[in-house]
């Protein structure tokens, strides 16, 4: 396309030219030999011009056809010693995708490489996406530090508040496997979100992925904040799958079924004692305010397992629906027959007309339902390990901390179900802008230690929020966000807050997924 668009700009130019020169001589002057001659060296240019163009087509569908040849002999393994290794095939396919280099007109699209270790290393896509949101709310700075604002990158006083700012590394690291790493700084620190490799070259449909990773489970719970369309977390993802969204070090092996359409299966294991990151299984504070007294894995049942399906189709030319269900199973810190269960369903269907301009205008409107069932073990004080002020160690063995206060009468087993939703509706009504609604409820049965209303993370909770969202650039979004909120833990159960977030996002950030 751009070699066609070069070729008709010269053809243009030239063509005017020819028609001053023939102007000229229809006047007289100059003299008409010179016109002739002014005409055949305009002729010349051209074909010297088109004839390299040609020669430079010619010479790319060259390249291509031969490093077709050289995928098809690798994913054959019948590469010869002599052959193009893999290492060689990668970077004649950067430097053949890459835009030209000239002299006026440097790359765009910069290539980082480099060696560790003796390993070489590239990365092709490197970013910086800052998030910082400004507010105020009819609710106290405690009522809304994880309770109201339970996210951990949650906008949570009034005032200001730095959201995150992700530091993105994603690329090839070989043939055979894509790297990606994402390290959040915050006002808590630094921590590392995602470092997993997947595959890229399986057969049969297969996909494998392996290192930390943020669990496929539902629609939001695998996307970075900033990829959010709302300025905070879901309530419901919150309550169930923690406030720092459910990832752990881990294997995932997705399977592309070879269905008329689009359907994935995805089979995860994890490990389930990651703390505040499996919050509804071996944490260190167990659900319901009940006493944690494990967190160490055992055996293979005591990993954190998945499985979602996931289809998509094509309801018209225009619109694309994909629908979704998924379940997680693992233990919980409550006791050696502490086990939980999560599961869901959700949707997306996305409306953008064929004449659309960059993507506007458009609609999106998803949906995420999930119920907890939490089963939790029979508790009974260990009295022989009992120091003077009635505190227990959480594990055999260890000294009680000086903050950890357990009950000091049995707690009998139970199984506190909760439940939750919620549904947003986005619609893109013109260039740069958007608006929309979102609507949340979380509640559940079975009692919490103190009781379930004053339980922040299980009483019954609703949350309705319009948005409006402007984007300036591809690298900037402003959005300003109203809740209302009402919840039985709050001395006043509606509450009223608006947020202001900005968001910058520097360099190539890589694509997330539909």
């Amino acid at each position: 396309m751009r070699d066609a668009l070069q070729c008709f700009r010269l053809w243009f130019a030239f063509k005017l030219i020819g028609y001053l020169v023939l102007a000229c001589c229809s006047i007289g002057w100059p003299s008409r030999v010179r016109c002739e001659e002014a005409r055949d060296r305009l002729v010349d240019a051209l074909q010297h011009e088109i004839e390299q163009l040609r020669r430079a087509k010619e010479e790319q569908e060259k390249r291509l056809d031969a490093l077709e040849q050289e995928l098809r002999r690798l994913r054959e393994g019948t590469a010869t010693p002599g052959a193009t290794t893999p290492e060689q095939a990668l970077d004649r396919a950067i430097e053949t995708t890459a835009p030209p280099t000239t002299k006026d007109q440097p790359p765009s699209v910069p290539v980082w490489g480099g060696t560790v270790a003796g390993v070489p290393l590239r990365l092709l896509d490197l970013s910086l996406d800052a998030l910082v949101a400004a507010g105020w709310s009819t609710a106290t700075d405690n009522d809304l530090n994880g309770r109201l604002q339970a996210g951990a990158h949650d906008p949570v006083r009034r005032g200001f508040t730095l959201q995150q700012a992700e530091l993105s590394l994603v690329g090839a690291v070989d043939p055979y496997f894509v790297g990606e790493a994402h390290v959040l700084f915050s006002g808590h620190g630094a921590e590392l979100e995602e470092a997993f490799l997947t595959t890229s070259s399986l057969p049969y449909g297969l996909q494998v992925e392996a290192g930390l990773m943020l669990t496929e489970y539902g629609l939001l719970n695998p996307l970075h904040p900033h990829a959010w369309n709302w300025v905070d977390q879901a309530v419901v993802l919150s309550r169930l799958l923690g406030t720092e969204g459910l990832r752990s070090p881990g294997v995932r092996l997705g399977w592309l079924t070879p269905l008329p359409w689009f359907s994935e299966i995805h089979f995860g294991a994890q490990n389930a004692n990651q703390d505040e990151f499996t919050a509804s299984f071996l944490s260190s504070q167990a659900v319901g305010g009940r006493p944690a007294t494990r967190s160490t894995t055992r055996s293979p049942t005591d990993l954190l397992y998945l499985v979602r399906w996931e289809n998509f189709w094509n309801l018209t030319s225009e619109t694309g629906l994909l629908v979704g269900t998924n379940a997680l199973h693992g233990p919980n810190s409550t006791g050696s027959d502490g086990r939980t269960l999560i599961y869901g369903a959700d949707f997306k269907l996305r409306w953008r007309p064929q004449n659309n301009f960059r993507g506007w205008p458009f609609f999106l409107w998803q949906t995420e339902v999930h119920k907890r069932d939490y089963t939790a073990a029979y508790y009974l004080p260990p009295t022989d390990l009992a120091d003077t002020a009635g505190r227990f160690p959480r594990h055999a063995g260890e000294p009680p901390d000086d903050e950890e206060i357990l009950p000091s009468e049995p707690i009998p087993g139970a199984i506190l179900r909760d439940v939750g939703f919620y549904t947003q509706a986005l619609y893109g009504f013109r260039y740069g802008w958007a608006g929309g609604v979102r609507l949340e409820f979380a509640g559940g049965k079975g009692q919490s230690i103190g009781g379930r209303p004053q339980d922040p993370f299980r009483s019954d909770r609703w949350r309705v929020s319009p948005l409006l969202v402007w984007h300036p650039t591809e690298y900037s979004r402003l959005r300003l966000q109203y809740n209302y909120d009402r919840a039985q833990f709050l001395a006043e159960p509606s509450v009223h807050t608006v947020w202001l977030s900005a968001e910058i996002l520097y360099g190539r950030h890589p694509a997330h997924k539909y």
